[in-house]
């Protein structure tokens, strides 16, 4: 990977010009030795226009070129024991993404406490693929059924639009610090059937492929899905004493979703949602050093997934509840918190089994945990950061036999340690070393809970040196070169973790 960043030197005071530059070409540890490639840039223009006035204009641009891959499968009730490097699809699978984003940020400061934000942005995005899609495992012959689809060019497109108002101000000895504002999406994009024709099942024990892409016509699209939100929200942070501060503030959403036929112009539904969202929170602060907070909060989402009858997903409502401490160390370099919290989301939108490319709602799952975070300088160069996680997640409500279930992918038990050293003097000033250990418990595979995941430890290191506007460094992931499952969408959707890998980065700032 390459990365490049250019910075206008000093001499304008009112304008300022950046542009972050990617290029990555690498190679998979799967089958077939196939390439990603992925290119990015980004320029940024800054316009002071006065002392409290600002412009900044932003463009970004990605192509993203590489192999598409359903990983592995289940068999039983556990990974099918079969080579992690193993492709169940065909060599010329293959999946492009082109991304545009257009926006402007605008900031103008009325006087010493009030100021206002905006920004719009636009976001285009065209997709196309060429894949096989798994079916279904019979797991007494270990045939897997498979079909291709064709996805030509596929446009998604975003608007967004942002205004807040924050100001300052108090009401005798309380202090307010205050934010009015509102947002504007709108979201469309084409859904098309993507599978188009049976492909050949393939044995996962002793696979068989083909030697060529077959010609397949894309199919038409199907329809033109649209989601709109408009949000109202306000949010006051008051200080009622130096230790004591509370929040209180409130969204309210109006929504609208529809998805129309291009085929017979027919209106597969058009429907509209409003939610009022509250929020509160408090921290007191019984010594300098430390926090004591609890919050609650309502959220509301709309579902972007369309179920395989044509009919949307009911939008997601969430509730969460959370306590906590922060404390801070060593001056404040060195921050620690523990929480305990409990969400609470309804109509959840998750991967259809039966065909990945469309979305299935869970009625209710709850996920109540326990979370420790550390972080900060130990010593002069050497940085650490450290976290623990508990989590029960479970399906509390749902019309299936899932009911009772542990959400899938989500491990009771997780944690991880990074540290790194840099050397702050000498000839090798700036040379520097890390380490890291990651943890993940047993998982379950799927919502059914029909297969399980086991749980791994991976480790890490990296070795760097930055000089002046130079960075070089080198990445060992898997230093250990463990097997693992990364995650899982299906039985037949299981992304296994990288081996071994070495991965260089250049940086450089002029």
């Amino acid at each position: 990977m390459l990365v490049i960043t250019l910075i206008t030197p000093p001499g304008s005071k009112t304008l300022r010009l950046r542009v972050n530059a990617a290029v990555e070409i690498s190679e998979s540890f799967r089958d077939f030795d196939k390439e990603t490639s992925r290119f990015f840039i980004a320029p940024v223009l800054a316009w002071e226009i006065g002392d409290r006035t600002s412009l900044v204009f932003d463009l970004e641009y990605l192509k993203d070129s590489r192999p598409f891959d359903r990983g592995l499968v289940a068999l039983g009730d556990r990974v099918a024991e079969i080579p992690f490097n193993r492709i169940l699809g065909e060599p010329f699978d293959s999946k492009e993404v082109e991304d545009l984003r257009i926006g402007t940020r605008f900031e103008h400061g009325f006087n010493d406490n009030w100021k206002l934000r905006s920004a719009f942005r636009i976001v285009s995005t065209q997709t196309s693929s060429f894949v096989t899609e798994p079916g279904s495992l019979d797991e007494a012959t270990g045939l897997l059924s498979r079909d291709f689809g064709v996805d030509r060019p596929t446009p998604d497109e975003t608007y967004a639009f942002q205004t807040d108002l924050i100001g300052k101000f108090k009401t005798g000895a309380i202090e307010h610090e205050l934010v009015i504002g509102f947002d504007f999406n709108r979201q469309t994009n084409f859904v098309d059937d993507r599978r188009s024709a049976p492909a050949p099942a393939i044995d996962i024990f002793n696979p068989v492929y083909l030697t060529a892409r077959p010609n397949i016509e894309s199919d038409p699209f199907r329809g033109l899905f649209a989601a709109d939100n408009i949000g109202i929200y306000i949010q006051d942070q008051i200080k009622l004493a130096e230790n004591l501060k509370l929040l209180i503030g409130g969204r309210y959403d109006f929504t609208n979703q529809s998805f129309l036929s291009i085929v017979d112009g027919v209106k597969f539904f058009d429907i509209s949602d409003q939610a009022f969202s509250p929020r509160i929170g408090i921290v007191y602060q019984p010594i300098t050093p430390l926090s004591l907070y609890a919050s609650y909060s309502r959220s509301f989402a709309q579902n972007f997934g369309i179920q395989r009858d044509n009919s949307r997903i009911e939008p997601e409502r969430g509730t969460q509840y959370e306590v906590g401490v922060r404390g801070e160390f060593l001056d404040g370099k060195l921050i620690a918190s523990l929480a305990g919290y409990q969400i609470t989301k309804t109509n959840v939108a998750t991967p259809d089994p039966a065909d990945l490319n469309f979305s299935i709602p869970v009625g209710e799952v709850r996920s109540r945990g326990i979370e420790f975070d550390i972080a900060g300088e130990l010593a002069k160069g050497w940085n650490i950061i450290a976290s623990y996680a508990y989590t029960d997640a479970k399906i509390t409500e749902d019309n299936t036999d899932n009911e009772g279930n542990r959400l899938n992918r989500v491990p009771e038990n997780s944690a991880s340690i990074w540290t790194t050293y840099e050397l702050q003097s000498g000839a090798l000033q700036g040379l520097g070393m890390g380490v890291g250990l990651f943890f993940v418990g047993e998982r379950q595979g799927d919502l059914s809970n029909s297969f399980t995941v086991p749980g791994y430890t991976r480790t890490d290191a990296a070795l760097f040196y930055r000089r002046d506007n130079w960075n070089i460094g080198l990445n060992f992931k898997n230093i250990f070169d463990v097997n693992y499952i990364e995650s899982t969408t299906s039985r037949t959707s299981i992304d296994a973790g990288i081996p071994f890998t070495v991965i260089g980065s250049l940086s450089v700032k002029f």
